[in-house]
């Protein structure tokens, strides 16, 4: 049994569209991020930029802020959390803080912020690139057979560097994750011991160490793209052609 003709004509099809991207990404996108990213990074160096060390000072709000008013973010208080229709419990809304013990309010760092929407995109964009170019080279390996595998083997440590490379994306993406969690831990130990200056200083210090990161990442980023384009560029004729002529090593 196999495929009737339309339906192999629609698999080749797709096949080949995404062979067209994947060789964009390689040949376009990877060297373009290489370029681009790099400028970003010599650009922090300048006053003006949003990663220059000297925002730290300013960009950290320390100060405690009495907590909102209850009628101004929820309402009047009521004794039971209304419901929605199907009977379930609506969401707290942002600011509530009725039945909280420390109900005080410590802002986060907006510059931060805007910092990070930059590694998140360019987080995204780096894992969605070496998802497209792991199934082209995925599609590209020939069937399994004895004999003549070295090609084989080149498109296996590809794909081993671009699931490292994904795995970096990951990890970069969810540093920003950890940066709320632990500011958060932060700003409650400052809210409850206002008069203990260490956790004043600890709050500064961590947003410091993270505008620093942020630079560091975009670093990370461009890193990962001129080395995953170095070992692509390198073996292209064995990833497009993995049972073509042995002659050809590794790098």
């Amino acid at each position: 049994m196999s495929m009737n003709r339309d339906l192999a004509k629609n698999i080749e099809g797709f096949r080949a569209n995404v062979t067209e991207i994947a060789e964009d990404i390689v040949f376009r996108l990877f060297p373009t991020k290489i370029i681009e990213l790099t400028a970003l990074i010599e650009s922090a160096k300048a006053e003006d930029s949003p990663y220059q060390m000297s925002r730290a000072a300013t960009s950290t709000d320390t100060t405690i802020y009495p907590p909102p008013s209850a009628t101004e973010e929820n309402g009047p208080p009521s004794s039971k959390r209304k419901r929605d229709e199907d009977g379930s419990a609506l969401p707290a809304r942002r600011n509530e803080t009725v039945n909280a013990r420390y109900p005080e309010v410590v802002y986060a760092n907006k510059h931060i912020l805007k910092l990070h929407e930059t590694i998140k995109s360019e987080c995204a964009q780096l894992s969605d690139s070496c998802d497209k170019v792991k199934l082209w080279v995925n599609l590209t390996m020939p069937k399994i057979e004895d004999g003549d595998n070295f090609g084989v083997q080149i498109q296996e440590e590809v794909l081993s560097e671009l699931l490292r490379s994904q795995e970096s994306a990951y990890n970069i993406r969810d540093g920003v994750r950890q940066h709320h969690l632990q500011r958060a831990k932060i700003c409650s130990k400052l809210i409850k011991y206002p008069h203990i200056e260490d956790y004043t200083l600890s709050l500064k210090e961590h947003d410091m160490k993270q505008l620093f990161f942020s630079r560091q990442n975009l670093v990370d980023i461009r890193n990962v793209y001129a080395v995953m384009t170095d070992i692509l560029h390198k073996n292209i004729a064995k990833i497009r052609t993995p049972k073509g002529n042995n002659g050809v090593g590794l790098y």
